[in-house]
């Protein structure tokens, strides 16, 4: 079991908020959750009222730092990371070193109360955002699954907030250009709109020096609408739909000059350092979200039903081996549906007990193709090569060459991975206990998942020759021997498999609030990050079984089968695992301890935050690159 420990004091200072001269020489700082109005259908107070350390941004935040991608929130997010490389399929999100490069998010991600479930869809266009809220630490008893690191909650603006058109257009250096327009439109007091789109082009920085073309650059489009409906003083329904289309150039990474096979590198030496993949290398995506808000305002609760659509069609292709070389290359094209929903009940604000109870629950269907495939010069130097340099290190025997007769060859795969959620959650907050001021949070969540994999991954039929020179000494000539009819080598899996697991995520906190805004804090919280199966494992297992498949030919072949004699073939083939023990992987865990305390300081003139915390992450998924 992997155990990874991390121990870290955070101490920050944040302004929030717009800064009014309502004298010559006085200043206030204004309330972001007092000017903004939210609808947050699992808090029952304020963010800063509550044990955790979080960081608010406004409009005006976002555009003084320009924030205009989840990227951009590094600069000002405590304890946040969000490299800025690949494409927006790896977008990598760390809070307090908490995070993944690939597969399910360790950072969970809501936009208007909807989940975005898939961390592909996490790098999307903030034209028309009004607030962008980051909760650090795990947040699984609220919001479950893939929330360990933490929470990023993105408002959009309320066209009843908001009235006239927003237009927006930008330049900058290598051709980089963005421009959107939005209309927001209150036709009555019951019904408003908002409707608008966007465009951003980007010329790229990086020149590919074999392709004479700049390797990063690209393009993206979409749109948004939102109608807010109040059928009366009690109910209102929220419909947001946002389509973005993206097509961009990427991975420019190149050469170091030193793993290339010993007959490569004079060859390779002079690309080193310059972007020189042979083959362009690109992302698209189509990513369409909608949900529907309804929510329920009764006079001791407030019911919420929330559900949400989310579609993902993908296509990634990389030059794998970023040389001039033709060596191999990979595609990988996802097809995604997901559907979700979540009903919440929580008390009303300012009552001695503070509760929010709910459940949840989302269905994913995901397809996956992803072929590699091998050309000539990735078949002599990859598999030739590697089968090679194996019969060459077999002590005491014969000189033994295999030849690949094929120009290139493609191990294709065809994943089909649903998965299944479903949770029921609690929490509890009594205020004033023993004395005013103070509160006491308890809350558990029971969080139930089925994952399940129906693969097909094959290799095309590799036909190949192999030779066999005996040369011992006293012989008058060296003996060759051939094989008698064509070898050919087969290698597939195809199956199913399925699991699932049951997780429990508590929450315990204390809080001392002596005046409005001026409270410390004292949390143990319990995240965790999903399992499932690596499909990416696939072309390794494919690999070693073709090798032992050809393996088995040469042992099989009339005119080879003196080998046998020789050697024990069973001692060169490769160890391939199953395919579960290959590509499951377990759930990813951590406890949180964290103390804190939120002030509002000299007269509401300065806000700050200040909070410690010790994370315990147990069964951390770690990305390793062969």
């Amino acid at each position: 079991m992997n155990r990874h420990r991390i121990l870290a004091g955070v101490f920050c200072l944040l302004a929030t908020g717009n800064v009014l001269a309502e004298e010559a020489d006085t200043l206030k700082v204004v309330d972001v959750e007092e000017i903004t109005v939210i609808a947050a259908p699992k808090e029952n107070r304020k963010l800063r009222e509550q044990p955790a350390a979080v960081t608010l941004l406004s409009q005006q935040d976002m555009q003084n730092a320009q924030v205009n991608s989840i990227k951009n929130l590094t600069s000002v997010v405590p304890n946040m990371f969000i490299p800025d490389y690949g494409s927006r399929l790896t977008s990598a999100v760390y809070i307090r070193g908490i995070g993944s490069r690939i597969n399910t998010p360790s950072v969970g991600l809501y936009v208007d109360n909807i989940p975005y479930i898939d961390k592909s869809a996490f790098d999307f266009s903030y034209a028309d955002v009004e607030r962008i809220d980051v909760l650090r630490g795990p947040q699984g008893t609220l919001y479950g699954r893939n929330a360990m690191g933490g929470l990023i909650k993105v408002h959009t603006k309320s066209p009843f907030s908001y009235q006239g058109t927003d237009f927006h257009v930008g330049a900058g250096t290598h051709n980089a250009y963005n421009t959107s327009l939005t209309h927001y439109h209150q036709l009555s007091e019951r019904f408003a709109f908002s409707a608008g789109g966007f465009y951003d082009y980007q010329g790229g920085f990086f020149r590919n020096t074999v392709r004479d073309e700049k390797a990063d650059k690209g393009q993206s489009a979409g749109g948004r609408f939102r109608a807010i409906y109040l059928p009366s003083d009690n109910w209102k329904a929220d419909l947001n739909i946002n389509y973005e289309y993206s097509d961009q150039g990427g991975y420019p990474y190149f050469y170091l000059g030193s793993l290339a096979p010993a007959g490569q590198k004079e060859e390779l030496k002079p690309y080193i350092g310059k972007i020189s993949n042979d083959e362009a290398s690109s992302y698209y995506r189509n990513l369409l979200n909608a949900g529907l808000n309804l929510e329920y305002q009764a006079r001791n609760f407030t019911l919420s039903m929330v559900t949400g659509y989310q579609y993902l069609k993908d296509r990634m292709f990389m030059d794998q081996d970023f040389s001039p070389a033709n060596i191999f290359n990979i595609e990988q094209r996802q097809k995604m549906n997901t559907l979700s929903e979540e009903v919440v009940l929580k008390s009303r604000p300012n009552r001695r007990w503070q509760w929010t109870t709910g459940a949840f629950g989302f269905y994913q269907w995901l397809h996956t193709d992803g072929p590699v495939v091998f050309h000539k010069e990735g078949i002599d130097q990859v598999i030739e090569g590697n089968a090679n340099n194996v019969f060459a290190g077999l002590s005491g025997a014969p000189d033994m060459h295999l030849t690949i007769n094929d120009q290139s060859m493609r191990v294709s795969g065809s994943f089909d991975t649903p998965t299944l959620s479903g949770a029921i959650f609690h929490q509890s907050t009594f205020n004033d206990l023993l004395t005013e001021g103070l509160s006491a949070t308890v809350g558990l969540r029971l969080d139930y998942e089925k994952i399940r994999m129906d693969y097909n991954s094959a290799s095309t039929p590799t036909d190949f020759d192999f030779k066999v020179t005996v040369n011992k000494p006293g012989m008058p000539f060296p003996i060759v021997i051939e094989n008698a009819s064509p070898l050919r080598g087969n290698a597939a899996y195809q199956g199913k498999e399925s699991t699932d697991y049951v997780q429990l995520l508590p929450k315990f906190a204390l809080q001392y609030e002596w005046s409005k805004g001026n409270n410390v804090y004292a949390t143990a919280t319990r995240g965790y990050r999903s399992g499932g199966y690596n499909i990416q494992m696939f072309s390794d297992l494919i690999t070693g079984v073709l090798s032992n498949s050809m393996i088995d030919a040469i042992a099989a072949d009339e005119n080879l089968k003196m080998i046998n004699l020789m050697i024990d073939v069973n001692t060169i083939k490769q160890k391939v695992p199953e395919v579960r023990e290959a590509t499951r992987y377990k759930p990813e865990y951590t406890w949180n301890y964290e103390a804190g305390m939120h002030l509002t300081l000299w007269e509401d003139r300065l806000l700050a935050d200040v909070s410690a915390f010790y994370m315990d992450t147990r069964d951390q998924q770690i990305s390793k690159f062969a």
